[in-house]
């Protein structure tokens, strides 16, 4: 499998940069206004269109992604960006059904309605039908909240081949544990509001993509949108990368952890877990991960016993998003995925494991 960024090179992408007396953390550029009499070629020029936090900050992103990234106030903003520049009116695009919910109303409420044909499938039989005539294949691998994986690099082989382009949101593994661009995809989104700001006090996105054709319309998109993030949310994103490393190592063992122990449990009807041996997901996140992951799902014997497990238990949050330092969970059917009513999505955060687990292992005995 490719190789993961150099995270601690990552840290010093600021400081080996410092002229003497410089503050080793960055400033946060908090004006709508710049100085600029004269002509204003080659500097800052207005709040909508730069803002030197953005730079640093995409600098760092850019480094974890090896392609050029630029920034957006949401996830959604991120997809949003890389959906409006790449289609158009008469375009056929693919997502998936089971992947995240907004995803799919985006393009059902507002992209069908501006002449664009939207199409469905499973993760699970994406490649079913093959991708001839469609522009944009969308791809969530794994799926979220189901966790299903499809082969990254065979899918962006054939669309390339039909003439189209893909788009990965990488939201679940981040640049740690899953490499798209690596793997022949064209354009990556992410929510950053989840594991890579890490803290649960900051909406954030980005789209990178090593075309500078497709980076141009993206700019473009963000700078005539105004779909910019707030140098403040910015400023912490960048405080938050500081810590990926560390914070996604300590998540992702300690979810191997958990998801062996939550499948010798008697209370838990089915674990999915891409680390698991035998998780259906399993062959092809060995084969095109670094790591499996801090997401994994349980399913409970029915919707009372899994409210119960969540809004019981010490040490998990009941709260939707995911990736925080705080292990988080939610029934995903409560909105609308296709799940069973039992299903909880679990968000493993950085508590230390045996801790986490007692909490977890106590609320399942008391079901």
């Amino acid at each position: 499998m490719n190789n993961p960024p150099k995270s601690g090179e990552m840290l010093h992408l600021r400081g080996n940069a410092l002229d003497k007396g410089d503050p080793v953390a960055l400033p946060l550029t908090q004006s709508s206004m710049f100085h600029l009499p004269g002509a204003p070629d080659g500097h800052a020029t207005y709040g909508r269109v730069d803002n030197l936090t953005w730079v640093h900050l995409e600098h760092v992103l850019s480094h974890l992604e090896n392609a050029p990234c630029l920034t957006f106030p949401s996830g959604m903003g991120a997809i949003s960006a890389a959906l409006f520049a790449t289609v158009k009116a008469g375009s056929r695009i693919l997502i998936p059904s089971d992947g995240y919910y907004v995803t799919r109303l985006l393009a059902d409420r507002f992209l069908s309605n501006l002449g664009v044909s939207v199409e469905e499938r499973p993760t699970l039989a994406f490649a079913d039908g093959g991708f001839d005539g469609f522009d944009v294949v969308f791809v969530e691998s794994p799926s979220n909240p189901g966790l299903d994986m499809i082969d990254l690099g065979a899918v962006a082989r054939e669309v390339r081949a039909a003439g189209g382009i893909t788009i990965a949101d990488n939201t679940t593994l981040t640049p740690l544990g899953q490499r798209p661009f690596d793997l022949g995809v064209d354009i990556v989104v992410s929510s950053d509001t989840k594991a890579m700001g890490g803290h649960s006090d900051l909406l954030m996105g980005h789209v990178a993509s090593r075309s500078a054709q497709i980076m141009e319309r993206i700019e473009e998109w963000r700078r005539v949108s105004g779909a910019i993030p707030g140098p403040h949310e910015a400023w912490l994103l960048h405080r938050g990368l500081e810590t990926l490393d560390v914070r996604f190592d300590r998540m992702c063992a300690s979810a191997q952890v958990l998801a062996e122990r939550f499948k010798a449990h008697k209370a838990v009807q089915q674990v999915r877990y891409p680390g698991l041996l035998d998780d259906p997901s399993y062959a092809v996140a060995q084969a095109q991960t670094t790591r499996f992951g801090f997401l994994l799902s349980i399913t409970l014997e029915d919707e009372v016993k899994a409210e119960r497990f969540i809004n019981t238990c010490p040490l998990l949050r009941p709260a939707t998003s995911f990736g925080g330092v705080h292990s988080s969970a939610e029934r995903r059917a409560r909105w609308g995925d296709d799940v069973d009513p039992a299903f909880v999505r679990l968000s493993v955060g950085c508590e230390p494991v045996e801790e986490l687990w007692q909490a977890l292992e106590a609320s399942l005995n008391a079901l």
